[in-house]
């Protein structure tokens, strides 16, 4: 099968490429390259020419954005013509930011919901019905359960989130308008971290990480000076807040397994995360642990708009999708500090 993975230079769409590659499919990405590298897929071949698992690497990288329709319709007919049509659409461009989508919802809106419609409305014109969509645990809203559901509330606290809502239900109509053709994946990741164990991919953000565990490891290569934690007065065990990580290696093969599903024609909403909850201190425990470094860290006030508990009840993936996380904790942090370490300047 030929796959469009759409954002595929960014952390989690490269290793669900060298994924994908590593099963066989073929691979087209398009990415414009606002807030990834494409590095990361060089680095995808060097570990596919390392393993020597592949001597010819069916990999096509193509520099665009997914709003320029004449450019995906121009991509879509040239592998149509080719005789290699695209069988199936893996979709991750967008925008993640949830500071900046507070500060920016239109371009939020624009380049996630507009994008997502320009995407679909090429696929169906060329008759390609399949695709596994990139959603987010941030479209839930508070809640004082033990963990999140795919029928908890749904109550984004933020554009970026309401944007993921927002393409969930239009993937939603888009299935209903004729479901006998279309098959569709909306996964819901909780907190993917790590890194490939070669240490030639991993998650390289622009700038300030705001995801805690980049942030982490910068402040362990003393990039950054020390790791705030908000909040140590939450009602958990040590006061800090927990959350569910998951390797990003397990992620992108729960997107393998999604993929496969499509073939029986239905649309189908799924969490993909551990089903464990750790707090940050333990994240920081453990990192400090398996790496024998110490991490300086300092307690600040909460941040608005945090939750204290947010863990995935992985049930309905690991029954529909034949899908179970493998990796554990220890190897998260072992792999993405093993990435930093040997790319101490990302990409």
């Amino acid at each position: 099968m030929n796959i469009l993975v759409t954002g595929g230079a960014g952390f989690i769409g490269s290793h669900t490429c060298l994924a994908l590659l590593e099963q066989g499919y073929e691979v087209v990405v398009v990415d414009s390259f606002i807030n990834s590298n494409k590095k990361s897929l060089d680095g995808v071949i060097e570990i596919l020419k390392f393993n020597k698992t592949i001597k010819n690497i069916p990999l096509e990288i193509i520099k665009a954005d997914i709003r320029n329709e004449k450019l995906l319709d121009k991509l879509f007919l040239g592998y149509k013509k080719s005789g290699k049509p695209i069988n199936a659409v893996i979709h991750f461009a967008g925008l993640k930011s949830v500071k900046e989508s507070i500060l920016n919802p239109l371009n939020y809106w624009d380049v996630n919901v507009n994008g997502s419609i320009t995407l679909l409305r090429v696929m169906d014109r060329y008759k390609c019905k399949r695709i596994v969509f990139s959603s987010s645990a941030t479209i839930y809203g508070y809640s004082n359960k033990k963990s999140f559901n795919e029928n908890s509330e749904i109550k984004p606290i933020n554009p970026y989130g309401t944007t993921k809502v927002a393409i969930e239900q239009f993937l939603n109509d888009v299935y209903l308008s004729n479901p006998k053709e279309w098959g569709i994946a909306n996964l819901r990741y909780f907190n993917p971290i790590g890194a490939h164990p070669s240490g030639l991919i991993g998650e390289a953000p622009l700038g300030v990480p705001s995801n805690i565990f980049p942030y982490l490891t910068q402040v362990a290569a003393g990039k950054i000076n020390k790791l705030n934690i908000f909040g140590n007065d939450w009602p958990t065990k040590d006061g800090t807040a927990i959350r569910d990580y998951i390797h990003v290696m397990d992620l992108a093969e729960g997107h393998i397994s999604a993929l496969q599903k499509l073939n029986e024609n239905k649309i189908m909403t799924v969490n993909l995360g551990t089903g464990f909850g750790t707090s940050v201190l333990e994240l920081v425990n453990t990192f400090e642990r398996v790496n024998n470094i110490k991490i300086p860290i300092e307690f600040t006030s909460r941040r608005q708009g945090d939750c204290c508990r947010v863990v995935a009840d992985n049930t309905l993936a690991i029954s529909s999708l034949g899908w179970s996380p493998k990796r554990y904790l220890e190897e998260m942090c072992l792999d993405g500090w093993k990435w930093q370490s040997l790319n101490p300047k990302g990409y």
